[in-house]
């Protein structure tokens, strides 16, 4: 079994992708735990929605290279989103990236996995950190919790979102309607 840690990510309608899209990645393997979700500003165009952020650590028999192009990608659409090329910031329904993949070194098309976002945005290294604190960067040799402390001043920016669950107190999914 390989170990995905996943950041997903939302500023259409997130209180019901964000739960759809860890229901969706069932059908993929096992939804491991779920960090809690955060609200942050969202980046480019002028005055767009804040992202609501969360991350799954998902136990997969497929590859990295196969989560992607046939589970994420499959998700991604399923749930409305339409990747705008001269606009990458643009409002999405849902986006999930792998931050982490086992203990792995990958190069996965344009991405690098351990994703470099994990080190730049206080989002995805807070959300990670929760999953798994003790889990070793495999190329700065720091924890996710280190990593995650070191963002301590972006505290103001993120604001935990009790009000969205992704998965219910015993682990079972929400069912959102």
């Amino acid at each position: 079994m390989n170990r995905a840690y996943l950041s997903l990510g939302s500023n259409i309608d997130a209180e019901k992708n964000l739960p759809a899209a860890v229901q969706l990645l069932h059908k993929y393997g096992v939804v491991r735990t779920t960090s809690n979700v955060w609200e942050s500003p969202a980046y480019g165009e002028a005055d767009p929605p804040n992202y609501f952020n969360a991350a799954v650590l998902l136990e997969t028999q497929l590859s990295a290279q196969s989560l992607r192009h046939e589970a994420i990608t499959h998700i991604e659409i399923a749930l409305g989103r339409v990747r705008i090329p001269h606009n990458p910031q643009a409002p999405r329904p849902i986006d999930i990236d792998i931050m982490l993949f086992n203990r792995d070194i990958i190069s996965l098309g344009h991405r690098h996995i351990p994703d470099n976002e994990i080190l730049e945005r206080a989002f995805v290294a807070l959300t990670l950190a929760e999953l798994d604190p003790e889990y070793t960067h495999p190329e700065t040799g720091q924890t996710l919790s280190e990593i995650a402390d070191g963002f301590s001043s972006a505290g103001p920016l993120l604001k935990r979102r009790d009000d969205v669950q992704l998965m219910g107190q015993k682990g079972e999914l929400i069912d959102r309607g």
